[in-house]
């Protein structure tokens, strides 16, 4: 089994890493849908393969205040995986599962708007990993999430830390989805090299 590193992943592989993560952010839509009572409309997600310094830059600059959950990834994978969400968007997600008892004009957020967050957080990034467990027939699941307010990259540097032994490039889907606002959320999936492997060769693609 060769060394797999994200600066081979082919055109093929990619394909497959595009499919993974529109099955995850549609099932992860999908329990925010049911989570909120309404219906949630998604445009098709947008996966890229990009330079970590070029991330934050894709989420309109490093200094974009966004709400990050992160968690840890366990079980036959292990990595981690960043949900973010843009301040405003996460104020009105918040508001939402609140029932209207949330504060969106507040920039600040009180410990019951950042607890709401941590459940949307929660449900969204699991429904992304049960997808991927059921396509791969892998068990993962997640640790407990942690969740921060800053900016964008500062959250970024979280798994930057530890995804800087294995290479530069990172697998980014962003995933637009609306009820009577555009949300622009960003799912960042960070499994270790040997995890990548795992999933290819779980998907049946040689590795």
């Amino acid at each position: 089994m060769g060394e797999l590193t994200l600066e081979k992943v082919t055109e093929t592989y990619f394909d497959v890493l595009k499919e993974i993560g529109n099955i995850g952010a549609g099932n992860a839509m999908t329990a925010l849908s049911q989570m909120l009572g309404t219906k949630v409309d998604m445009h098709v997600p947008q996966v890229e393969l990009l330079e970590f310094n070029e991330v934050g830059q894709a989420m309109g600059g490093e200094e974009q205040i966004m709400v990050g959950v992160f968690l840890g990834v366990e079980g036959d994978i292990t990595g981690s995986m960043l949900f973010l969400v843009e301040q405003k968007s996460a104020k009105h997600l918040i508001n939402k599962v609140m029932m209207g008892m949330g504060n969106p004009e507040s920039e600040e957020f009180s410990e019951m708007e950042l607890s709401a967050m941590k459940e949307i957080g929660n449900i969204i990034t699991g429904a992304y990993l049960n997808s991927l467990s059921t396509l791969t027939n892998l068990c993962i699941y997640p640790s407990p999430p942690a969740l921060t307010v800053d900016m964008a990259g500062a959250i970024l540097s979280v798994p930057a830390v530890e995804f800087g032994i294995y290479g530069d490039n990172i697998l980014m889907i962003q995933s637009q989805f609306f009820d009577e606002v555009e949300i622009d959320g960003y799912f960042i999936l960070v499994p270790d090299i040997d995890s990548y492997q795992k999933i290819l060769g779980a998907l049946g693609m040689p590795v």
